[in-house]
């Protein structure tokens, strides 16, 4: 970081010494861009005794100071430079940054506002918004420190500095709005939701379950929690009793009938239990909900292959792959599609492609761990033990 702040600062206009400490100061520049730190400091030292007295010399010894981490030291010469001379360049923002290091945040919050908001120098920037972001944090401003980190993130979205000081800032700030809930309103159907889903996505399944049930008894009827609690009640059933979720599924529809992710997992439960004609319409009332709805379309096809219907199947195949190039089980469904229609070079494509995609399937999970292609919580397709693999 520490180095960006020296470029930024060696960018400032040439600095207007005495004709007589000109060759020193050139001494100190040369010093200064060589990183050569300690000769540097020793230099402007000395310049800072000139007669009269040269603003530029202190602040280029701050910047030193700042460089070896001298902050307490920094900040005095810094200060002094801008006494006799306030329109020096960016000096105010590295007292700021000075000041910030020695945890005076207060103090610093000024000069890292101007720094963040006014320089037009992206590293410099970059650095500002980073102090600024700890600054807010803490003087407990946590709202505004998520607007800089929004900020940050939009103007370097592949910092990893800057990606990791953010979801630090931001996971921090979810807890703290989640604790300030359960504070204010314990018994709110906000508050159970929220810990439902907290529960919920670590796997938790009978907490999930028991605050999905709290969110009910306060609204039964209230959209998207029958969905929640069908999730969890999947998750918590794993291979064995699947009628509870069925049950809650049934039941967000009844209160929400465009709940496509609803109607999606009604159809699935329904495809593995062989109620073909059930499940084909559940998985069309998805797709029509969602036209991009990718694991809706191959649920559908899987359907109306099962009832021999491969031709209407064809295209909501295609699609699927199109919407998810990564998906081996669209290619798989697709390969016994054109088997069934007779197409031996769409069953080849298919099929190699499939092929292709299970040969990496280690590296897709990754990839689907990372939320590249897990758009949507619903249960993902997989291949089935019950379909044959199509021959060449």
């Amino acid at each position: 970081m520490r180095k960006l702040l020296l470029a930024a600062c060696l960018s400032f206009s040439p600095l207007a010494a005495q004709p007589a400490a000109a060759p020193l100061f050139a001494d100190g520049e040369k010093a200064l861009a060589g990183q050569r730190y300690a000769d540097a400091e020793a230099i402007y030292e000395r310049l800072t005794q000139a007669k009269p007295p040269l603003a530029e010399a202190f602040a280029r010894l701050g910047l030193v100071r700042f460089q070896l981490g001298k902050f307490a030291e920094a900040v005095p010469a810094l200060k002094q430079a801008l006494a006799m001379k306030p329109a020096l360049p960016n000096t105010d923002v590295l007292l700021a940054m000075s000041l910030a290091e020695l945890g005076r945040f207060a103090e610093a919050l000024p000069g890292l506002e101007k720094g963040f908001r006014q320089s037009s120098d992206t590293h410099l920037k970059r650095m500002t918004g980073l102090q600024l972001e700890r600054a807010y944090t803490a003087l407990q401003r946590d709202a505004n420190a998520v607007e800089v980190a929004l900020a940050l993130a939009r103007a370097y979205p592949d910092d990893p500095e800057v990606l990791y000081h953010g979801g630090r800032l931001f996971g921090n700030y979810a807890y703290v709005n989640m604790r300030r809930l359960a504070q204010v309103a314990p018994d709110s159907v906000w508050r159970h939701q929220a810990a439902g889903e907290a529960h919920q996505s670590q796997g938790s399944y009978d907490l999930a379950i028991g605050e999905y049930r709290a969110v009910l008894a306060i609204d039964p009827q209230r959209p998207g929690i029958h969905f929640r609690l069908g999730r969890a009640l999947l998750g918590r059933a794993g291979e064995g009793d699947t009628e509870p979720a069925v049950k809650a599924f049934t039941e967000e529809l009844r209160i929400d009938p465009s709940n496509g992710n609803a109607a999606y997992e009604l159809a699935e439960l329904q495809r593995r239990a062989g109620r073909l004609a059930e499940a084909e319409q559940l998985f069309a009332a998805a797709v029509k909900s969602d036209p991009e709805f990718q694991e809706a379309r191959v649920g559908l096809a899987r359907a109306l292959i099962s009832q021999g219907k491969h031709a209407p199947a064809l295209p909501h195949l295609e699609k699927a792959a199109a919407l998810n190039p990564a998906d081996e089980v669209a290619y798989f469904q697709l390969s016994r599609v054109q088997a069934a229609l007779g197409n031996a070079e769409g069953q080849r494509r298919a099929l190699g492609e499939y092929q292709r995609l299970r040969a990496a399937k280690s590296r897709r999970e990754e990839l689907q761990a990372q939320g590249a292609f897990a758009l949507r919580d619903v249960t993902r397709q997989q291949a089935g033990a019950e379909e044959e693999q199509p021959r060449r």
